[in-house]
């Protein structure tokens, strides 16, 4: 733990940083928001007109004073309103955030069991070389990217085979209450979910694979077989637990790439996620929305990073101490 929270500071200056790029970078974009809701309206703005919608969005400041109020704000809690939406920032956030959550963390605990399994047998069945197919396959699928799975996926079990609704996370017109809901929830995450699914497997799957084929090679699983240890115990108790430590950490950062890559696969589906929110902000430059979508984003991937290394330090004490891995001559 000691390790890790030595790097805290790093990661502090990492969302001070995020906090300003998230307020800089939309304003360095093309367009104006203001032609934005010019063409909302259906009629053109004159130029008092616009420059009445710009003060009243506080863009016609100077950036300094834009940025010192934006920080004035963001600690409040008083993100103002969305310009395309019509709507609290707040309000649309705090909405978005449990779908993309609930997105993240099944397809967390789907893919990391499926993939981790897959590598382990993999590992397993190396020297027989009977996990060709298994490599291969995860190479390929690898190389899909997860726009062209979620396509696929939306064409076939949605379009054609009508298995599962096209989009949404609810039926909005169905009056749905306790299971009968729950089950109309599941049915419209089952897409999305796949396609993320898909999409991680890989990750877990190499690191498992590699885990276990490194802990194999060390001294002390030789002579645990040599002292006629089961092998069954061999595996689990001595290969696995040791062999598995690189994918609690792969967990943890892949969680983080999952919260930043849903705006695609939200965007396929029309998932009402974080993900779509950025994507309609930014399409439409709204740019409080667009930078505060933006900065939950970026916050919830440092701490997801941030317990990675946590959880790292936690499962390998000798990361912890000052002489590092060497001091304590690794894993015994």
């Amino acid at each position: 733990m000691t390790g890790a929270l030595r790097r805290l500071p790093h990661y502090l200056i990492l969302i001070a940083a995020m906090v300003a790029l998230n307020f800089f970078l939309p304003r360095m974009m093309p367009g104006s928001p203001a032609t934005r809701l010019a063409s909302d309206s259906g009629y053109a703005v004159t130029a008092e007109e616009r420059e009445q919608i710009l003060g009243f969005y506080n863009l016609d400041k100077p950036m300094g004073e834009q940025f010192a109020m934006f920080l004035e704000d963001l600690v409040t809690l008083d993100w103002g309103r969305s310009f395309s939406k019509k709507q609290p920032i707040f309000d649309l956030i705090k909405a978005a955030l449990p779908w993309t959550l609930l997105l993240a963390v099944c397809n967390i605990a789907i893919a990391s069991v499926i993939g981790t399994f897959l590598g382990a047998l993999s590992a397993f069945m190396r020297k027989r070389g009977r996990d060709k197919p298994l490599v291969i396959g995860m190479m390929a699928l690898s190389a899909m990217p997860a726009f062209w799975i979620g396509m696929m996926l939306l064409s076939v079990f949605g379009v054609r085979l009508g298995w599962f609704p096209l989009f949404g996370a609810y039926s909005m017109w169905g009056d749905y209450t306790g299971m009968a809901y729950v089950a109309d929830v599941l049915r419209h995450l089952a897409m999305p979910l796949a396609t993320s699914v898909l999409a991680s497997l890989a990750a877990f799957f190499t690191t498992a694979r590699y885990g276990v084929l490194n802990t194999m090679e060390h001294d002390y699983i030789r002579m645990a077989r040599m002292r006629g240890v089961p092998d069954a115990r061999v595996k689990t108790f001595y290969i696995m637990r040791n062999g598995f430590i690189p994918v609690f950490v792969v967990l943890m950062t892949q969680m983080g790439f999952i919260l930043s890559g849903s705006l695609v696969i939200e965007k396929i589906f029309t998932y009402p996620g974080l993900g779509l929110l950025l994507a309609d902000a930014v399409v439409a430059r709204d740019y409080p929305l667009m930078q505060y979508a933006f900065l939950m984003t970026s916050i919830m991937v440092a701490i997801t990073m941030f317990l990675a290394d946590v959880l790292h330090y936690k499962l390998d004490p000798a990361l912890g101490s000052d002489g590092g891995s060497e001091k304590h001559g690794g894993h015994r």
